[in-house]
């Protein structure tokens, strides 16, 4: 079976998006929260982007949000939000980086300590289980 070239570079940029969008906490934060919740429900900013990993000002991780990571994570289809209400809902290809996020979050006991070690997140859910 022979790839056409663009469809070959169209997977592998939808690889770099993910991957692009899972790298800053924040995302992963909006990713996390949303897993759960159903496609039409909105959550507020920047409540569910914030971390116990990095405390942050409620201003600062706002603007953040608007001009950095809410854009990013729309253009990749990941997320819809609006500015008034501040709020952000699943997008047409929210499976994607929930897929990934889901994948880490069940491997729990097959992370390195490294990993776990230093992150709250992590570590609250390993003293759960």
């Amino acid at each position: 079976m022979t790839l056409d070239p663009s469809e070959e570079q169209d997977w592998a940029e939808r690889w770099d998006q993910l991957y692009e969008a899972l790298s800053a906490e924040p995302r992963r934060m909006i990713i996390s929260s949303l897993l759960d919740e159903p496609q039409e429900r909105r959550l507020p900013l920047p409540d569910v982007a914030e971390s116990p990993n990095q405390p942050k000002d409620a201003e600062i991780l706002s603007i953040q949000l608007r001009h950095h990571h809410l854009p990013l994570l729309a253009e990749a289809g990941y997320v819809r939000w609006e500015d008034e209400p501040f709020v952000v809902q699943r997008g047409p290809r929210f499976e994607e980086p929930a897929f990934i996020i889901e994948l880490v979050t069940d491997s729990i006991d097959e992370l390195p300590a490294s990993l776990i070690r230093n992150c709250k997140i992590f570590q609250d859910r390993v003293k759960n289980d």
